[in-house]
């Protein structure tokens, strides 16, 4: 489908509904100042000026598929305590449905702890458990799934192998999408690498791309990227893969035809995050009719936006509009 400018495409978008499925978090950040060292070790001792909890992890994906226009329905599972109450409230105060969330006893919230000075990440601390689903969770899960993938546009798994995600959850869920023609688009990590067979779209960065497959790719050579995507295509049945290179920008293969889009010039602040918002405008671009071309270049545009920006933050719409006419990208 061909979209005149920004605004047709972000109407289209409005339309819309997405499910990610995958691991949700909670981004937390001690903000502060360092001026000595610890005399009881040789670590800074940072003073705390602000602290912040955000959504992060397959919320952040959710985030940005809001920030696009679309509605986000996260398909997930939190701990039954402080932070899983954090989350929930959190989704509500945004307006984002939380019917697809499941609260366990089982599970403990995954929470990312980031201590940084100015812009300078010091020390991350993770509370978390990656511990597969139990059988009860598992059936939970796919039950939430399928009773939600029908009102749904897209499908995102956004796996951060953090146990949400497993090989069941994710042939019925594609099994299920394509038997209802809705588009699925896979944020892979290593746990379930090639078990995403029959995703309409699958996006790993080029590091994921090589551990993967155990194959050597050279970003500066684009036909040893050909060549690996077309390996991954092979295993996984995939319609289209897309693999984002960092500053070598992002390389899409549809069927027979390829396409690599430059990276854009950018004052990088902080990577996290990037890809979050590149699997969400690729959902929603493909949900909305755009070609596999316009839609990597749209990606590839968001992506390197939120680098600008300290912290895992979600896309601004005004932004990447004003990127979009730019750049003459549709």
């Amino acid at each position: 489908m061909n979209f005149s400018n920004a605004t047709s495409l972000f109407d289209a978008f409005s339309k819309l509904k997405v499910l990610v499925i995958g691991d949700v978090m909670v981004d937390s950040y001690i903000w502060g100042s360092v001026s000595r060292i610890s005399p009881e070790a040789p670590v800074p001792v940072v003073l705390s000026s602000k602290k912040e909890k955000r959504l992060g992890g397959a919320a952040n994906v959710a985030l940005n598929v809001q920030a696009l226009g679309a509605t986000p329905i996260p398909c997930a599972i939190v701990g039954e305590d402080a932070n899983g109450e954090f989350f929930l409230e959190r989704l509500k105060e945004r307006g984002i449905p939380s019917k697809g969330v499941i609260i366990s006893s089982e599970r403990e919230t995954t929470v990312k702890e980031r201590v940084l000075s100015g812009a300078h990440q010091l020390l991350r601390v993770d509370t978390e458990t990656d511990k597969d689903l139990s059988k009860l969770e598992e059936k939970s899960l796919l039950a939430h799934i399928k009773n939600l993938l029908p009102e749904c546009d897209a499908v995102i798994f956004e796996d951060y192998d953090k146990g949400v995600i497993n090989k069941t959850i994710i042939a019925e869920t594609i099994a299920e999408a394509n038997r209802l023609n809705i588009p699925t688009v896979v944020d892979p990590k290593k746990r379930n690498f090639l078990d995403y067979k029959g995703a309409t779209l699958f996006k790993p960065n080029l590091k994921e791309l090589k551990e993967g497959l155990e194959i050597d790719c050279d970003p500066t050579d684009l036909e040893s990227i050909k060549a690996g995507a077309k390996a991954l295509q092979e295993v996984l049945d995939s319609k289209m893969i897309m693999v984002t290179l960092s500053e070598h920008g992002v390389f899409i293969k549809d069927n027979g035809d390829t396409h690599l889009i430059p990276a854009h010039v950018r004052q990088i602040s902080d990577v996290s995050g990037a890809g979050d918002t590149v699997i969400s405008i690729v959902a929603c671009g493909l949900a909305a009719g755009l070609d596999a071309k316009r839609t990597a270049a749209l990606a590839n545009l968001g992506g390197g936006l939120v680098c600008e920006h300290v912290g895992v933050v979600p896309i601004d719409i005004q932004e990447l509009r004003r990127e979009i006419e730019t750049f003459d990208l549709l």
